[in-house]
This record gives C-alpha cells, sequence and structure tokens, in this order.
C-alpha cells in the first residue's frame, strides 16, 4: 500500500509506482465520487482524441467517382476469396 499527503493547495500526488501500473499521463483528468468510506478517483479516459471532421475528411487521397455499395460488396467478396488462397468458386 502506498500513502501520500494533501498539500496546502488541496492536490494529492499519487505514487509513481501507480501512475506507471496503470499508465496515467500528465494531463489525464479525473471524476471524483464521494463515498460513505472516501473519494474515489477515476479517469475520464478516451480511447481516442477528439476528431473534427474537418481534420480527417479526404485523408484517403482518393480522387475518383464514389462507390457503390455493390462494387464494395464486390471487392470485399474478392478480397476473401483471394485471402483465403484462390477463387471460392473453384473449389471441390
Amino acid at each position: 500500500m502506498s500513502t501520500t499527503r494533501l498539500s496546502s493547495k488541496g492536490q494529492i500526488i499519487l505514487p509513481k509506482a501507480l501512475r506507471d501500473a496503470h499508465h496515467f499521463q500528465p494531463g489525464l483528468e479525473f471524476a471524483v465520487e464521494e463515498r460513505p468510506d472516501g473519494i474515489l478517483l477515476r479517469p475520464l479516459s478516451r480511447a481516442f482524441a477528439p476528431t473534427r471532421v474537418e481534420d480527417v475528411l479526404g485523408c484517403t487521397g482518393y480522387r475518383g467517382r464514389a462507390k457503390t455499395i455493390k462494387e464494395m460488396e464486390d471487392a470485399i467478396a474478392r478480397g476473401v476469396r483471394e485471402s483465403a488462397g484462390g477463387d471460392a468458386d473453384d473449389r471441390d
């Protein structure tokens, strides 16, 4: 068990071993919940940084006409056949 101390400014330092074990990085925000037996700190983690459509729109570099659903489904089926080692229709 680790211990820490409340500073005169109301700050608490999480011990390095806990920060490392949970991969807490500087700037991480925590939800603070009051419990009958004390306080619970819950990290407000985000899997990805907030993203705006404007930041990623067109990132694939594709400049051709939009593909139809049928064209996309056909391409997926071809990819599945190729990854399975050949044309599935030619198998016995």
